[in-house]
């Protein structure tokens, strides 16, 4: 079956959908010996597809991950600054794979990382409004704050959002504990938000995405998906382990 190329280099897991669209800007993917242009489809069944002159290998098993991310790590595959990266800690996984959105690097907690480009594109397009539920530990002007934060509809720099959910789950003197409930997840949303409302953020962890909870996986390690939570996200790995 004829699909576009990006996506067929993507499923392959040499690079991500952005990715390979930049490949094929450059020219660096043939079809059948030819150069591929951009929004070019083919068939990975009949047709050969190469990269920088490698023929793509039967896609490997799909793979999605769930990392406990310790605060202090950046959310890429690599950082030209030298700082600890997630993907490291994924590394013994066995095939490559790719973070599936943001987790900045002071904030912890619930990472997902696949190598399935189509899940990951479903999992972070907005049109699907995934829930992402932090942990949020502020100080500051707290009385009040839970409303402050579920009346904000748009950002400092007039970003439009949607409504949050918030509660305090716990009152630790002049720290509060706050659960804060959100389904865009703009660069730095929740700790915008907070400084919007008067808070400091002490501590931010993300403790669900979706119908998956982060339950009591041990900071800095991660685990397989179970094949029950694969088909909660609708998506078509199995769970080997």
């Amino acid at each position: 079956m004829d699909e576009r190329l990006q996506k067929i280099l993507s499923a392959a897991g040499v690079c991500s959908r952005r990715e390979a669209e930049d490949c094929l800007r450059a020219g660096r993917v043939t079809v059948n010996g030819a150069p591929a242009v951009l929004g070019q489809k083919a068939d990975p069944a009949r047709d050969r597809i190469a990269l920088d002159g490698r023929p793509l290998s039967a896609p490997p098993e799909r793979v999605c991950l769930m990392l406990n991310k310790p605060r202090g790590y950046v959310t890429t595959l690599s950082d030209e600054r030298g700082r600890p990266t997630a993907a490291a800690l994924v590394s013994g996984c066995g095939v490559r794979v790719y973070p599936v959105g943001r987790l900045d690097m002071d904030s912890e907690g619930l990472l997902l990382l696949t190598n399935d480009g189509a899940l990951a594109q479903r999992l972070t397009h907005p049109s699907h409004g995934l829930e992402k539920e932090y942990r949020v530990t502020v100080t500051g002007d707290l009385q009040g704050c839970a409303a402050r934060l579920a009346a904000l509809r748009r950002l400092e720099d007039g970003s439009p959002i949607a409504p949050a959910r918030v509660a305090v789950r716990e009152r630790r003197g002049a720290r509060w504990v706050l659960s804060v409930t959100i389904h865009q997840g703009l660069n730095r949303q929740v700790r915008r938000m907070c400084a919007m409302a008067g808070l400091h953020v002490e501590r931010l962890e993300r403790v669900r995405e979706g119908p998956l909870t982060l339950g009591d996986l041990p900071r800095g390690t991660w685990r397989h998906l179970t094949a029950a939570e694969w088909e909660a996200l609708g998506g078509s790995g199995r769970e080997k382990r």
